[in-house]
């Protein structure tokens, strides 16, 4: 796998500069990375939302059953899900920032693959859609790697 997706200017943007963060398949289980990374964003001031079919309410925030129930507008979708379901999630990521209507200056519309989560045809995708792209990287570490404040 290349770096394409790694880029740092790209990373420190997101983490730093996004508000809301879509967790597709965060659950109530602290056992789950999902979880933890949810948990991680929410602590440094971000709003998570949690997508999965069982909608419960996870770290407070009420769940959805899908990125099509979203009830506000999100700047991240974060993949945690296996890597085999990651098209189908890039898909309807790509649906749901193209619902928003043209990107505005310095707006952040992003797909997070964390580690793991390797589809390069999913990525590609999302990048021609206009989608800023991470993939295989951890929010947590790259918070640490790039000594973002907390």
């Amino acid at each position: 796998m290349s770096d394409r997706y790694a880029d740092e200017d790209v990373i420190r943007r997101i983490l730093l500069e996004s508000g809301t963060w879509a967790f597709v398949g965060l659950r109530d289980n602290p056992g789950r990375t999902a979880y933890d990374m949810a948990q991680l964003l929410q602590s440094r001031g971000k709003t998570i939302v949690p997508v999965h079919p069982d909608a419960a309410t996870v770290l407070g925030e009420p769940g959805v059953a899908s990125l099509a129930e979203l009830p506000s507008p999100v700047n991240v979708v974060g993949v945690y899900r296996r890597a085999e379901h990651a098209g189908q999630v890039t898909d309807e990521a790509i649906e749901l920032f193209r619902s928003y209507g043209p990107r505005t200056d310095g707006e952040i519309r992003a797909i997070w693959y964390p580690l793991d989560v390797v589809d390069e045809a999913a990525a590609a995708r999302a990048a021609d859609a206009g989608l800023d792209v991470v993939m295989n990287r951890c929010p947590a570490i790259e918070w640490a790697r790039l000594r973002l404040p907390r």
